[in-house]
């Protein structure tokens, strides 16, 4: 299985009293969620599941990527590392799964996957961390982290 974690791109910040669920991407935002969106598409098998937090800027990023998607509340601003690993059916799941969330929970998501223990680790915004597992019970590995400066030079 593999899990692409990605963190939305850059939104406003939050007006007083605003929903945060309801930022919009920055003109930056929009041109990183499009660079990365569109090297994800080359990467990503066709028959791969897009799962994005309902906050507007996670749905914007997902946009993106110009695939089909669906909204999980497990992967909602106040929802936790396993809820949003159990939203991708990870480690048992089969094929690729993208996750388009938050910090801090991406972080803690990849921490979980690799360590066991929900650390702070920081997932930069519009970055993706793509991992791996192969097999029943194998050990999951890094993929690749990238953000979207490298992802610009990779081909």
């Amino acid at each position: 299985m593999d899990l692409v974690l990605w963190r939305h791109a850059e939104a406003h910040a939050a007006r007083p009293g605003e929903d945060d669920g309801v930022r919009v991407l920055t003109s930056k935002g929009r041109r990183h969620a499009a660079r990365v969106g569109a090297w994800l598409d080359r990467q990503l098998p066709a028959q791969c599941r897009i799962v994005s937090s309902p906050a507007l800027r996670c749905r914007q990023t997902a946009e993106a990527l110009g695939r089909k998607f669906h909204l999980d509340v497990r992967l909602a601003l106040d929802a936790s590392a396993a809820r949003m690993l159990d939203a991708a059916g990870w480690p048992d799941g089969r094929g690729a799964v993208v996750l388009v969330g938050h910090q801090p929970l991406l972080g803690q998501a990849a921490a979980l996957v690799l360590c066991g223990q929900p650390f702070e680790w920081k997932v930069p915004k519009a970055s993706v961390l793509w991992l791996g597992c192969k097999g029943d019970g194998g050990a999951p590995f890094i993929r690749l982290a990238a953000g979207p400066d490298l992802v610009a030079r990779l081909r």
